[in-house]
This record gives C-alpha cells, sequence and structure tokens, in this order.
C-alpha cells in the first residue's frame, strides 16, 4: 500500500486507480476477499482526501471482479475445470481477458462521470485538506519494510503463478505444498491463516457441484437445455440465460449462479449453437458485473466499510448502480462476446 499511494506522487485524483489495480491484482492471485482488504483503505483515503467515496467503492468492486477470472482465481479455477471435465475446450486467457476488460470500461466511465461530483459526505470529513493539494496522499501509508516471513510469502505467491500458468501444474497440489512450507517456516502464523480460510466458499462450490450432479442425475438439465433449444433462436437463448444469471446473481452469490448456469447450458454448448470460449466468458461478464449490489458478497463487503453516517445513503446509490448493471451487463456482454463469434 505504501508503495501504492507514492506512485500517485500527489495526484490523488488518480489514487482510485491504485485500488482498482491492486484489487484485481489481489484477487487474480487468488485473494477472493479482496474487496474486504482494500476497501477499507480506500474509502479511508477517499474520505481523507476529499474524494468521490461512491466512484471509489465502485473502482474498488471493479477491479475486484476484473481480476477474478484469472487462471489461479477460485472463479477461473472453478470454470476452467468444469469445460475441461465436461469434454469443452477451455480457454483461459478469453476468460480472464474478456471480464477484466468490461470492468475496465465500466471503471473509466465511472471515473470519468463522477471524480469531479461530490459523493456522500460522513459527519466530520467535511473540514478536511484541499484533494488539489496531495498533501495528505500519504496519511493512509505507513513506512515499513517487507520481513523475511512476508518476502517468502510473495516469493510463494510467484512460484505458484509460474507453476500453474507456465508449467500447467494442479493448483491445489501447489498451494498446499507451499501453504505447508509457509506454515513449517512460522507455525503461528500458519495456524492463523487456517482459521482465515474461505470455508463458506469452500462449502458453496462443492454444494454447487454436488447440486448439478444432482439435477443431472434427475433429467432437469437436459430438460432445460431442450426447452432453451427449442426456441429454436440460439442468440436469444443465450440472452434469456445472462440476464438469468445476472439477475439472479445480484440477490445470491455469482459463482453458485455461474454454476448452475453452466450446469443447465451443458447441452445446449454441446450442440454447437454457440461459441463456447465468448459463451462461457458473457456468461462470466453477466454473473459478475452486478456484484455491487449490497445483497451480494462483493457489495456487501463494500457497504460494511462506509460510514454509518452515510450508510443509508450509499445503499440506496448501491440499488441504482446495481440495477442499472442487471440492464446494461448481459446484455451488453452478449451483443460483444456472443454475436460476433456466432456470426462470424
Amino acid at each position: 500500500m505504501h508503495w501504492c499511494v507514492k506512485l500517485v506522487r500527489g495526484r490523488v485524483a488518480a489514487a482510485p486507480w491504485i485500488f482498482f489495480f491492486l484489487t484485481a491484482g489481489l484477487i487474480a492471485f487468488g485473494a477472493l476477499f479482496a474487496v474486504a482488504i482494500i476497501a477499507p483503505l480506500a474509502l479511508r483515503f477517499a474520505r481523507k482526501n476529499g474524494l468521490n467515496t461512491f466512484m471509489t467503492g465502485l473502482l474498488v468492486v471493479h477491479g475486484a471482479l476484473a481480476g477474478a477470472f484469472s487462471p489461479i482465481s477460485v472463479y477461473g479455477v472453478f470454470i476452467n475445470d468444469y469445460l475441461t471435465k465436461n469434454g469443452f475446450e477451455s480457454t483461459p486467457f478469453i476468460l480472464f481477458i474478456a471480464p477484466f476488460l468490461f470492468n475496465l470500461v465500466f471503471a473509466l466511465v465511472d471515473w470519468l462521470v463522477m471524480r469531479n461530483r461530490p459523493g456522500p459526505v460522513a459527519a466530520g470529513d467535511r473540514d478536511i485538506a484541499d484533494p488539489s493539494s496531495g498533501s495528505s496522499a500519504s496519511s493512509v501509508a505507513v513506512a515499513t519494510k517487507l520481513t523475511s516471513f512476508q518476502l517468502v510469502t510473495l516469493i510463494g505467491l510467484a512460484v505458484m503463478a509460474v507453476s500453474v500458468i507456465g508449467f500447467g501444474w494442479d493448483i491445489g497440489i501447489v498451494t498446499i505444498t507451499i501453504g505447508v512450507v509457509l506454515a513449517t517456516l512460522s507455525p503461528k502464523d500458519g495456524k492463523a491463516a487456517l482459521a482465515k480460510v474461505s470455508w463458506p466458499i469452500v462449502v458453496l462450490i462443492t454444494g454447487v457441484l454436488s447440486y448439478i450432479h444432482i439435477l443431472e442425475e434427475a433429467g432437469t438439465v437436459s430438460w432445460v437445455s431442450d426447452a432453451i433449444m427449442g426456441l429454436g433462436v440460439p442468440l436469444l437463448a443465450a440472452l434469456l440465460l445472462f440476464y438469468l444469471a445476472g439477475f439472479v446473481s445480484a440477490l445470491a452469490s455469482s459463482l453458485g449462479i455461474i454454476g448452475v448456469v453452466i450446469g443447465l447450458a451443458g447441452p445446449f454448448l454441446a450442440s454447437g449453437d454457440v461459441h463456447v470460449a465468448g459463451f462461457v466468458a458473457a456468461l462470466a461478464i453477466s454473473a459478475t458485473i452486478v456484484d455491487i449490489s449490497p445483497f451480494s458478497t462483493n457489495g456487501a463487503m463494500l457497504l460494511a466499510n462506509v460510514d454509518a453516517s452515510v450508510r443509508d445513503q450509499y445503499y440506496r446509490k448501491m440499488l441504482v448502480y446495481a440495477g442499472l448493471m442487471c440492464l446494461i451487463g448481459p446484455g451488453l456482454a452478449w451483443l460483444v462476446m456472443v454475436i460476433p463469434t456466432m456470426l462470424g
């Protein structure tokens, strides 16, 4: 964080982009709750420097969604493994770069539209330093040096990225091995880290996979897929699935709805009526672009870090923005990712 703040060199208006890329980088390396890590820093920085806190929060969430589908993230591993195990071609690069570019564009629009507009102002934040002076740009950063254990941890992250992406090693074996090494070097930290594993997400993924298997055994998947293909218009069927994913995801887990929808679409994809890579990328975008909703995981984590005096106002703004994303996101993903691949 200290290094990142120094990069803006007093240009506090550019700081939200530091938070965008920092969140994207963290979640791309597997930190599923990157929003919970960055949101407190970002919102505090915005308040102290007179930035629009709503715009800053949006860039944090869009940053998380931009990096969410890297080949070594939970989302990326889940989808790529599902495709591979079910006989479909896995395209990790397309799955990663498409959501990244989509969220980068949305974040850019948010920044351009709202950077000079006042956002929710918490009590006591009106008498702050002039945001143009940059005098408090480093107020949230505390100069510190990396400890030897932190350095080893960063090396472990680099080893994981290179071994999984570069050599195709199994991410589970690699990460468990690195975790064992780190826990051996510092047993106290290893014990504390185990307690912070996202066990609800582990249960969610295994539960979704079990649910999909039950649906397949019961014939539900075939029935829904036959109904979709029975429409006779693959483009329309894909669009309906994307809007279904977007609206449901705004009220629930995006990872869970991706698992259900991709399971339902399995026979539909196998028919060859749609391009698998374009469909999966558009589905990923549709199910996550709405995650600013206060009912979703990322939205809830962001709202939890908002000052209590403006939380209701922030909540209403999040609902409006999430509604816009529900209306715009799936249709735009369909237009950009599915139509060109089918017409081509």
